[in-house]
């Protein structure tokens, strides 16, 4: 009898290959301080051999056919995620009793790709268990109650990064709430004028041209560029009306930054805006008219609704580009998580990096989380 053996899920044996990989890589980086890269441990040194089973048990899952075998690959998937976090506090910590209180154990590189790998592999078996986008992001966010129960007992503490938050926290909260207000700062102001020029550009289709022209040039300045050219104008406009200073207006600082990152979101503001209220079909707003509805109504009740969802997309793609983009702010001194990079990357320590860098893609991720997770609400209730 012919009995073929064939894989059933390639992104799975793609993943498997480079866990293998991965488990040779340094798990840990063990130094006498912050400043010294120190030593590497890979994860079977540090514990047991048994975790090089782990890439092989992903490889044979790859072939096993059936819903049953995504269910199973996702619960092994989600439980060695929260291990690797696991055994990472746990190595800060038996590392710490028997070295000096000024060692660090950072995470390495085989750890970092380890939890990538199974983040991905999780993500991709929901999305083949599962097609409703609202039980997908339920089960996404689920992924991170034991990692996040982990982080608030304490059991990783005595990781690098930690120690370095605990000894920068009220930096840290500053840094938070900064980059907090050029988010909002940027988001409200943004979706404000976006609107308006998109209902403008949608009422006058001759003028989008024009108005998407001006919008692509400003896209094409680099961020950089863009804040300094804002300082020259808005320190001369102080130095000429100084009551401005009152209401925190200056050449360097927020005002620059929030107003650069207002520019960087109208583009796809107001493409959103246009290209959602005009992919509304006109048999709709047909019948819509034939119910009695007015001009205004059928504007604010049909075509807005319906429109809806791609505005947030659009909304989506800004906030999560005003997340990465507020890190660059900080070189015209609006502070924000930037300030901790390149305050760490002056100094060449990499704790201080990651401590502005891992909260920016925590915020960006959770950011796009929240605005899928509206998506996901709106789809449901067009299908009701």
């Amino acid at each position: 009898m012919d009995v073929s053996i064939r894989c059933h899920n390639r992104v799975l044996l793609l993943l498997a290959v480079l866990g293998g990989l991965a488990a040779w890589l340094p798990f840990v980086n063990y130094a006498p301080n912050r400043l010294v890269s120190g030593e590497s441990r890979a994860l079977w040194q540090l514990f047991s051999a048994l975790w090089l089973l782990a890439p092989a048990i992903l490889l044979a899952m790859s072939f096993l056919p059936g819903r049953g075998a995504q269910v199973a690959t996702l619960l092994f998937t989600e439980v060695l995620f929260c291990l690797l976090i696991w055994s990472a506090g746990r190595a800060a910590t038996d590392l710490v009793q028997t070295g000096s209180p000024l060692a660090r154990t950072s995470p390495g590189s085989g750890l970092w790709l380890w939890l990538a790998l199974t983040l991905l592999a999780c993500s991709d078996a929901i999305r083949r268990v599962v097609v409703n986008p609202v039980w997908r992001w339920l089960l996404h966010a689920q992924v991170w109650c034991f990692p996040l129960y982990l982080l608030l007992s304490g059991a990783l503490d005595n990781l690098s990064l930690l120690r370095e938050y605990t000894n920068r926290q009220d930096v840290f909260n500053d840094a938070l709430a900064q980059h907090l207000t050029l988010l909002f700062g940027t988001l409200l102001p943004a979706l404000v004028f976006g609107f308006a020029v998109g209902l403008w550009c949608y009422r006058h289709p001759s003028r989008q041209g024009p108005v998407f022209a001006l919008l692509n040039v400003i896209q094409t300045i680099p961020s950089v560029a863009l804040f300094g050219l804002l300082i020259a104008p808005l320190a001369g406009l102080v130095q000429q009306f100084p009551e401005l200073g009152r209401f925190g207006i200056a050449g360097t600082g927020m005002t620059p930054a929030l107003i650069a990152l207002i520019l960087y979101a109208l583009l796809p503001l107001v493409r959103g805006v246009v290209a959602g209220l005009n992919q509304v079909s006109q048999e709709v707003l047909e019948s819509a008219e034939a119910m009695g509805m007015s001009a205004r109504q059928r504007f604010w009740q049909v075509r807005v609704p319906l429109a809806l969802p791609l505005l947030l997309r659009s909304l989506r793609v800004v906030a999560v580009q005003t997340v990465g983009m507020a890190v660059i702010a900080a070189l015209i001194g609006a502070g924000g998580f930037g300030a901790l990079v390149f305050q760490g990357l002056l100094s060449s320590a990499l704790d201080l990096v990651l401590l502005g860098v891992i909260p920016v893609i925590a915020m960006a991720v959770i950011v796009d989380a929240l605005f899928a997770l509206g998506i996901a609400l709106l789809k449901v209730k067009h299908h009701d």
